[in-house]
Order: C-alpha cells, then structure tokens, then sequence
C-alpha cells in the first residue's frame, strides 16, 4: 500500500475537529454546574469533610428553594435516617410517594427507603407491610431479606422459615444454616413448655435442613432426656463429635452428668480425656479437672492441669494450675499461691471471652446468634486467648 502525500493534510483537520468538541464539552458542563445551586457544593463538601449535620442543614436549603429535585430528597432522608432522625427520613420519603408526577422507579425508591425508615425506627408491622409490598420489583431481594430479619427480631420462626426459604428459592443465596437454627428455637420453645416428643421432630427438620447444625445435636440429647431416656440423650451428645470436634466443649458437662447419672462415671471421664487430647479447651478442662478431682483425687487432676498446660500455655491455663495447686497446699504456702492467683485470675477473665468472627462482639457466655450483628453460628466455640494460642 503506497503512502499518499494528502492524507497528511487530514492530520489538522482531525485535530481541529477534537478541539472543537472538547471545547463543547467544557461549555455544557460549566452550563450545567452554574445552573446547580451553590447549597449543593457546600452539603457536598460538608458530606466528603464528615460534616453530616452542616450537609443536612445545606440540603435542606435547597429543597426549599427547589421542591423537585428528587435525588436530594433521597439524599436527605437517608442522612436523617443515618443521624437517628426516623420520624424526619420517614417525612421525606412520604412527601415523594405522594408526588403524582414521581416515575415508577423513583416510586419503588422511595417505597423502599420508606421501609428502611421503619425498621429503623422500629416500626416493624410498618416495615414488614411496606417491604412486601415491593417483592415483585427490582428490590425483591432487599426487601425479602429485610422482611426475614423482622421475623427474627419478633421471634416469628414459623413464618421466619418460611421467608427464609421463599429468599432461598428466588436465587438469593442458601438458607439452610439459618432454616435449621429457626428450627431449633422453636425446638428449644417446646422443651420450655414440656413437649420433648413435639421438639424431637422439629429437631428432625433441622438436622434435615443442616446436618452440621451441632446446636440441633445438643437439643436432641436435651430432648431425650426429659423424656427419661438418658442413654438416647448420650448417645446424641456423643454425635456432636462426628460434627464439629471443638464444639464437644459446649457438650461436656451434659456427657459428664449424664454417665454420672448411669453410674458409668470413669466411662465419661476417659471419653472427655479423649476429646481433650484431640481438641485443648480450657471449658473441657475445668469440666474433666473436676470428674478426675472426684474419682483419683488432687494429685491426679494436678498432673491433669499441669500436663495440658505443657501443652497449651495460656493465661486461663495457668489460673487453673493455680486454683488447684492451691485445694492441695500446705497452709504457709497457699497465701502466697492466693495472691499470684487472684492476679492472675484477674487478667485471665479478660480472656474467657467468647468472640463473633463477623463483628468481634466478645461475650461472656457462648451464643449461636451474635447480639452484636445477629449473624448465626460466628461464635468459634473457644476462648479468645485459646484463638490467639492455636493462629
């Protein structure tokens, strides 16, 4: 292909053709930018300084002097809904649904931050109406799972299942490890009021819903046991180990009560050695110091504590240690052995913490929903201290 001396003359032209339209574009957005309020500028800046309440105050403004303007309606309620102030957000977006010029898509915005507002505030019947009524929009999933997490907040389960499946089903994600503990709150509801034989079959649900779910093993041996049948419920606690090894912990003082119960006492003391071989817990230790302090005496849970130690130092570990070094002290020695262990003990409180792998909510107590994000099953079932030992 020959080069042709004229399509350099195309050079220029092209280039004169693009500064042209750059320079039309610069002209439209400095036309725009002037016909937008100075109040938008200064509610920005204050938004990017984290200035909520100056931004607030800014947009406020120019709603007044611009009732149209759609977007800073949305951008104001949810300011006011981020700053505590429902009542105000609800306003909001009152005022826009009942606009007659809103476009359909702004109206199911609205509708859904309306919903939001709700929840917030905790209008829950509100909320719940408001999102089912946007189920069939592009907010569906939104507004299933904000329906889902009302049910758990009333403590509907029954009808929590159901919106948990329906989410399930529209392609929004599995549901089975929440489907499961729904069940097993309703499970542990029956055990409340005696029916052991009604909360064995939701029990059955759970399991059928999650085979891991280890809370849903627990309350079955729960279960068994108030009818009576203390070999059935060992037989169930024993399961949890097919599942999830750590979790023996939160099972062991129920195993060890109940081969007491049968008269099988050194039985359960073997079987939790055996899990504490497998899995170090400093609440499997203090269940098995105790059975072993019983049956062989203090020399015997001595060794026991010192041995996993050895093993596993850590502080709660070493208050253990402690604790039952003191029980077999000579009298001169077991005040100074007091001291360092109230010392010790003290530090060591700080660690039995029990903390939520999603939001790092530390408790005391074990739970399957975290209070601090309402997540199920974040709890590790170990000790924070006891974490931090094994990473």
């Amino acid at each position: 292909m020959e080069f042709e001396t004229w399509w350099l003359l195309g050079i220029p032209v092209f280039f004169g053709l693009g500064w042209i339209a750059a320079r039309v574009d610069i002209k439209q957005l400095v036309s725009e930018s002037r016909t937008l309020p100075r109040g938008y500028f200064k509610g920005l800046n204050f938004l990017l300084n984290e200035q909520p309440d100056k931004a607030i105050d800014a947009f406020i403004e120019i709603v007044k002097l611009d009732p149209e303007t759609v977007e800073l309606h949305f951008a104001l309620g949810n300011l006011f809904r981020r700053r505590g102030e429902t009542e105000r957000a609800i306003r909001v977006h009152q005022n826009l649904l009942a606009r007659p010029d809103l476009p359909i898509e702004h109206q199911v915005h609205a509708q859904y931050e309306l919903g939001q507002d709700y929840l917030k505030a905790g209008l829950l019947d509100r909320a719940e109406e408001t999102f089912n009524k946007l189920v069939d929009t592009q907010y569906s999933a939104q507004a299933r799972r904000a329906v889902l997490e009302i049910y758990q907040r009333e403590k509907e389960w029954t009808r929590a299942i159901e919106a948990a499946r329906a989410l399930q089903e529209s392609g929004a994600g599995g549901r089975q490890k929440e489907i499961a503990q729904f069940y097993c709150e309703l499970a542990q509801d029956e055990l409340v009021h005696t029916d052991p034989d009604a909360a064995l079959i939701l029990l059955d649900d759970a399991l059928a819903a999650d085979r891991k779910n280890v809370r849903a093993t627990m309350l079955m041996g729960d279960a068994f046991l108030a009818k009576g049948d203390t070999e059935a419920a060992l037989q169930a606690w024993r399961r949890v180990e097919q599942q999830s090894v750590p979790h023996v912990a939160l099972v062991a003082q129920r195993l060890m009560d109940g081969y007491r119960a049968v008269g099988r006492t050194q039985e359960g003391v073997n079987l939790l050695k055996s899990y504490l071989a497998e899995a170090s817990s400093i609440d499997l230790l203090e269940v098995v110091y105790k059975a072993v302090v019983e049956l062989d005496g203090l020399e015997a849970a001595n060794q026991l504590v010192s041995a996993e130690l050895r093993r596993t130092p850590t502080l709660l570990g070493l208050d253990k240690l402690l604790e039952a070094r003191m029980l077999n002290a000579q009298p001169e020695v077991q005040s100074e052995l007091s001291l360092v262990r109230n010392l010790v003990h003290g530090y060591a409180q700080k660690l039995a913490r029990y903390q939520c792998s999603h939001c790092g909510f530390k408790a005391r107590q074990f739970y399957w929903q975290c209070p601090g994000c309402s997540q199920w099953e974040t709890y590790p079932p170990r000790r924070t201290e006891e974490l931090n030992v094994m990473n």
